[in-house]
């Protein structure tokens, strides 16, 4: 590839426009989405515990002294 077929990360390949820019998310939204993510894992895990919390207290009446 030649340095004049190079602009603003566009470059021309065998007749063809490729793009090779760096990737649209900022770093901003990158976070915001790393957060989302990392707020409904916390969610899925809390319901799970409460699930499972609901089956232990079953499991626990039925248990004979």
């Amino acid at each position: 590839m030649s340095k004049n077929n190079y602009v603003d990360g566009l470059y021309i390949k065998d007749g063809r426009l490729i793009n090779d820019r760096p990737a649209e998310e900022s770093g901003i939204a990158r976070a915001a989405a790393i957060k989302r993510a990392v707020t409904n894992d916390r969610k899925i895990n809390r319901i799970a515990e409460g699930i499972q919390l609901a089956e232990d207290k079953k499991n626990f009446r039925q248990l004979e002294f």
